[in-house]
């Protein structure tokens, strides 16, 4: 008996409607498909849904979409199935009731809230015992449904196994303790697409997704962990309603982003409008990235949007063949019931025709063109009911159904006193309890494999194993859209091995022609480093050459790399290589060329030795004190020899030498031209009458001064030794790209000494032959030691800048330069005019010549001596200087 409040309830909208001119055009009810069994499954499928959302006006209906209504023939096929399965749940028999949620929240929850609920309008006393009028629900197929019900339904403890709901917060036990699905969870959706964006090294990409639970926590998941290598360029929420401006502001940010890669989260019901504003427009040159929910869509993957959306990959449920279910759907026959009034819906959408029983009172105006039988054959047409090629979604309901049976099964197996519930009691089959059946060992602990050899299981989340199909939208030869796999994406497959793309059978759309980038900037190659741009995300940056002496040896390099202390970066600056190792060697040009001097100089000092050995008798070599003339030609050859020691490679024993050797050679040298200027002075002073000032300098005094100068130098060289000595030292600091091999001096002091010593002998000697240079022109010969202490202070004065500021090798060949520069100006200052007479003009080499003629000079003490003077005031002669000692020897 209907309640009297509800009939006064319709009567007075009844009236009201009446008054304003205008009636109900027809009472909207759950459409839906029943058939009564032992135990009730129910199930909420879409049938019926808008392509293009109404504008509210409530004067359409929905369409009804025959490729989906595969799905909820699946669930039948799966329980009669079951049902002649006498060794699966014998003598119990399932029954189902189906409704149809019209892809709308409200509707489903109407759906949900009927299948638990009694069917009956009148309730009694003894409604609270009768058995619930389902046990568990297949559904809803849309996540943000599935949330809003299985709130409800854990309230009841009713199980609700959903095969398309994909949302990851489905999988959070504590909110939903009832909830199970036979599609994986979109976490893992969103890995495999990750998987496929790392795999083509794409690291700009666009995310697109559904204003719904679906839809944001997808996106969400997209972000986090496309961020660990890469940017999204945008993210837009696609609305859920007809908002034009909504849409056509995401297409301008899709025309205006450089991202060349879209991935979109969302049905095929709500990616219409999108995509075919997309088309409109012919936006192209975009890769799409096509979540489960539309990759396989038949009602998306036309010829029409193919232009724009050719070459799309995506995520698709796994496609399996189930033997008898395509023939089970050929055997579809209408029925007149209200309790399956979808399947008279289905047969006038199939075969675009109306029953005559189906034309009410309130459209006997409709105009039929053609009348349904009832006896039309369904395998004559062609439509998305009758395409079993592509049966993805059916088969997760059909593993949805047999998931719910095992879980009866195990209850039915259960043997009193080993069950799970209160004192180890079982259920009982006849009056069970959907709180019994959603207990955790009958779902969490489901393990089973089914007639097609999958093994089916769920984690404690009441997720399945995660197994996807990779898809890609190829254009057939009758040039239909056709969708074919190319690969697999298997989470159980091990770290690193997940995704299996077959890559030769990849369609790419033709704007790009094959692998399309999409990058914000392009990858920084090896001897480069990435520099992110200010205000701008990081996958946006430039790339700037690494700086001397860093390499990057891989792409995308963040920084560079210090090479180590003995390398350095080649020119690319990606490889670090050894240095060059310099040094002043005698493979070199210059070091052969001072090489050569040196011995030149050397050879030259001992040739006029022995020129001076075989003249030795005549005037000349006797006049300018032989002994100290041959000590001093050998300090000289040493002194050019000393410069050998500065070339080759540095080592321990030659950075000691070449100092030391240096240092006593030039002493000597300096020693004995400091000794023969003395010797002059003293020569003069002995010829004033009364003066014998040369018995105090004699021969043995001289040796003894020579020895005693160089000694000291010896003295400095061996403290210098003892304490620092010279090193060979790799020194880098000047050079960067070069290790210049040098001898490290040890001790700055001792080798300021050891030059400084020389400098004061060099400048002793300069001065007392410059003091003596006016001496009688016979006694010339300081004017010769002058100019050549002259030329030795020059060198060396000029050696201090030019030392300082040369590089690497050059640095040794300056001082080597130095040394022979200022040898060579001893040598042929002192020896030159000598050997001249000596080898070229013998005749002036003779007593007569030196005694030829003489100049009275004046002595202090008033007397007049006479000193040969026709050889020193002859200008076109050699001037030759003559000791007093060698005079009186002449004479």
């Amino acid at each position: 008996m209907v309640s009297s409040r509800a009939v006064n309830k319709h009567s007075i909208v009844h009236n009201s409607l009446l008054a304003f001119g205008c009636a109900i055009q027809e009472k909207f009810a759950l459409n839906g498909l029943f058939k009564r069994g032992d135990i009730m499954l129910g199930g909420t499928f879409i049938k019926n849904f808008k392509t293009i959302p109404p504008d509210l006006s409530f004067t359409s209906k929905p369409n009804f979409e025959l490729s989906v209504f595969q799905r909820a023939q699946t669930m039948i096929f799966a329980i009669e199935e079951i049902n002649r399965d006498e060794s699966f749940l014998p003598n119990i028999s399932l029954g189902y009731r189906l409704y149809d949620n019209c892809n709308s929240l409200p509707m489903g929850l109407r759906a949900t809230v009927s299948l638990i609920s009694s069917l009956s309008d009148t309730f009694t006393e003894n409604n609270c015992n009768e058995v619930p009028p389902v046990l568990a629900i297949v559904g809803d197929p849309i996540s943000s449904h599935s949330i809003a019900s299985s709130r409800i339904l854990s309230l009841f403890r009713v199980p609700m196994v959903s095969y398309f709901s994909t949302c990851s917060c489905l999988s959070n036990r504590k909110e939903f303790p009832t909830f199970f699905r036979t599609i994986p969870n979109d976490d893992f959706q969103v890995k495999a697409m990750v998987e496929i964006i790392k795999y083509y090294k794409w690291t700009w990409v666009g995310a697109v997704g559904t204003d719904d639970d679906y839809g944001q926590n997808a996106l969400k998941a997209l972000h986090e962990q496309v961020k660990m290598f890469g940017c999204i360029s945008f993210s837009e929420t696609i609305p859920r309603f007809n908002d034009k401006s909504k849409v056509e502001q995401i297409i301008t940010i899709i025309k205006q982003s450089s991202a060349k890669v879209i991935v979109a989260f969302a049905s095929e019901a709500e990616l219409l409008t999108l995509v075919k504003e997309v088309v409109r427009q012919n936006i192209t040159g975009r890769q799409w990235i096509a979540s489960e929910s539309w990759s396989t869509s038949s009602l998306l993957a036309t010829k029409e949007n193919f232009r724009s959306f050719g070459g799309t990959i995506g995520i698709a449920i796994r496609r399996v063949q189930i033997p008898g279910l395509e023939n089970f759907f050929f055997q579809v026959q209408p029925k007149f019931d209200p309790n399956n009034n979808l399947l008279i819906q289905f047969w006038e959408t199939l075969f675009e025709c109306r029953f005559p029983e189906n034309v009410t009172q309130n459209n006997s105006s409709l105009v039929v063109s053609k009348v349904c039988t009832g006896l039309e054959d369904i395998k004559s047409t062609k439509s998305g009911y009758t395409d079993t090629s592509d049966m993805r979604a059916v088969y997760n309901v059909y593993k949805a159904v047999y998931a719910i049976a095992h879980a009866l099964h195990d209850l039915m197996s259960c043997k009193e006193g080993s069950g799970p519930f209160t004192n180890r009691h079982c259920a009982d089959i006849k009056n069970l309890q959907p709180w019994q059946l959603s207990f955790l060992k009958h779902f969490t602990l489901i393990n089973f494999t089914n007639k097609l050899g999958e093994k089916i299981t769920f984690d404690e989340n009441g997720d399945p194993p995660a197994v996807y199909d990779i898809v890609n939208w190829q254009l057939d030869a009758d040039g239909s859209v056709k969708i074919k796999n190319i690969g697999l994406f298997d989470e159980s497959a091990g770290v690193g091995k997940e995704l299996d793309l077959n890559k030769e059978s990849i369609f790419w759309n033709p704007t790009f022609g094959s692998i399309p980038e999409s990058v914000c900037s392009n990858s920084c190659l090896p001897g480069t480093r990435k520099a992110t741009r200010k205000g701008e995300p990081v996958c946006c940056f430039d790339c700037i050459s690494c700086a001397e002496g860093e390499i990057s040896s891989e792409t995308d390099s963040i920084e560079c790399i210090k090479c180590p202390s003995d390398f350095w970066s080649n020119s690319p600056r990606n490889q670090c290589i050894l240095k060059d190792i310099e040094f002043l060697s005698y493979e070199d040009v210059m070091g052969i060329a001072l090489s050569t001097t040196a011995l030149s100089g050397s050879a030259l000092s001992f040739i006029i030795f022995i020129v001076f050995f075989h003249y030795r008798n005549t005037p000349v070599v006797k006049a300018n004190n032989s002994e100290l003339s041959f000590l001093l030609l050998v300090s000289l050859a040493l002194c050019f020899l000393c410069s050998l020691c500065f070339i080759g490679k540095p080592t321990s024993l030659n950075c000691m030498l070449r100092h030391v050797v240096f240092g006593i050679s030039f002493v000597l040298a300096i020693s004995c031209i400091l000794v023969k200027t003395i010797v002059v002075i003293m020569a003069f002073k002995a010829t004033l009458p009364g003066n014998n000032m040369m018995k105090w300098f004699g021969v043995a005094q001289q040796r003894t001064t020579v020895f005693l100068f160089t000694v000291i130098q010896a003295i400095i060289c061996l403290i210098w030794l003892s304490l620092s000595p010279p090193v060979p030292n790799k020194n880098s600091k000047y050079q960067n790209g070069k290790i210049i091999f040098e001898c490290d001096i040890g001790s700055t002091a001792g080798f300021t000494c050891l030059l400084g010593y020389i400098g004061f002998l060099a400048c002793v000697c300069f001065a007392i032959a410059f003091l003596a240079r006016n001496l009688p022109d016979t006694f010339n010969e300081a004017k010769f030691i002058t100019f050549s202490m002259l030329i030795f202070c020059t060198v060396w004065i000029t050696f201090i800048p030019a030392y300082i500021s040369s590089p690497g090798k050059h640095t040794v060949a300056v001082e080597v330069f130095a040394i022979l520069a200022s040898s060579f100006g001893l040598l042929f200052a002192i020896f030159a005019p000598k050997c001249i007479v000596i080898l070229f003009k013998p005749e002036l080499n003779t007593k007569k010549a030196l005694m030829g003629k003489g100049t009275n000079r004046k002595s202090k003490n008033g007397n007049f001596f006479s000193v040969p003077s026709d050889l020193c005031r002859d200008e076109k002669s050699w001037r030759v200087g003559v000791s007093w000692e060698s005079f009186h020897l002449i004479k």
